[in-house]
């Protein structure tokens, strides 16, 4: 077997040995990110609701939500906004390259 497939699967084992609460020597990064303003990220990009929404593949509905305090981003979303919010461009550059290749 190659290199990386032996690679991935002694990560894979450390992962489950991870989870199972074994020590493993293993490197952890928890991230804590605080609460997003997410109308004001969406605004610096330039795009609708509905354009935005779709550009970070949520519901409209989800993004509205967000944007009205009902629900808050979590997990990756919370990510890509952070991500979002340092480069609002990033979205446009995203969407030109993917509209470009189509």
């Amino acid at each position: 077997m190659g290199k990386a497939f032996e690679s991935i699967t002694a990560g894979l084992k450390e992962a489950i040995a991870y989870a199972e609460g074994k020590e493993t020597g293993a490197v952890v990064h928890r991230i804590e990110l605080a609460a997003v303003d997410v109308a004001a990220i969406r605004a610096r990009t330039g795009l609708s609701q509905a354009a935005f929404a779709r550009s970070i593949g949520v519901a409209k509905g989800t993004l509205l939500n967000w944007e009205q305090g009902r629900r808050r981003p979590t997990g990756p979303a919370q990510v890509l906004l952070a991500i979002i919010a340092r480069r609002p461009a990033l979205v446009r550059e995203v969407l030109e390259r993917r509209s470009a290749s189509g």
